[in-house]
């Protein structure tokens, strides 16, 4: 054949890194005759597919590769408490127990600001939070500075349960990604 070899095909089994450079035709015709187990008993390639599904690793049965030392509980650290027996919802429970109990020191001030009780949810906390500057507001009060002092007093506590309560995340990312 005088066309260009531009497509390669193995030269054999035991030498798939060299290769015969042949035409379109050619190498088609090349690889439908071309069989990777010619030569190779059924045993022989059974043993070699199996070889291949672990990429010619060696491999143990299970439970064997670690002698005979037994699986204990105690070999585990569980610096987070994962895997105790109590299921999750439970702990959960247990939490929010715990945060029913009071709040937060930093956030007492906060909450006896605005009148509300701990926990908190995010609605409760922007329906009284609007409630109080509609009330506190200077165009409200005829420019009454106790009440003024007040709203601050108001502005303040909200924006610190307010970022306590991870509220206004996305509103920070939307913000500093509409700023790059």
């Amino acid at each position: 054949c005088t066309a260009a070899g531009e497509f390669r095909a193995p030269r054999s089994r035991s030498r798939l890194t060299e290769y015969l450079w042949f035409c379109l035709p050619h190498v088609r015709e090349y690889n439908a005759a071309w069989d990777y187990y010619k030569g190779m008993g059924p045993s022989e390639i059974e043993a070699h597919l199996r070889n291949d599904t672990a990429w010619q690793r060696p491999t143990w049965p299970l439970g064997r590769l670690g002698g005979t030392r037994r699986f204990a509980p105690e070999f585990l650290r569980d610096p987070l408490g994962m895997l105790n027996d109590t299921p999750l919802h439970a702990r959960r429970r247990e939490g929010n127990r715990q945060e029913a109990s009071g709040p937060p020191p930093e956030l007492r001030a906060a909450l006896d600001v605005l009148g509300l009780d701990w926990p908190v949810e995010q609605p409760a906390l922007r329906a009284r939070y609007k409630e109080l500057a509609k009330r506190l507001h200077p165009d409200a009060n005829g420019g009454d500075r106790a009440a003024e002092e007040k709203l601050k007093d108001v502005n303040r506590a909200y924006s610190l349960l307010r970022q306590r309560l991870g509220a206004g995340r996305a509103t920070r990312a939307r913000a500093e990604a509409t700023a790059i």
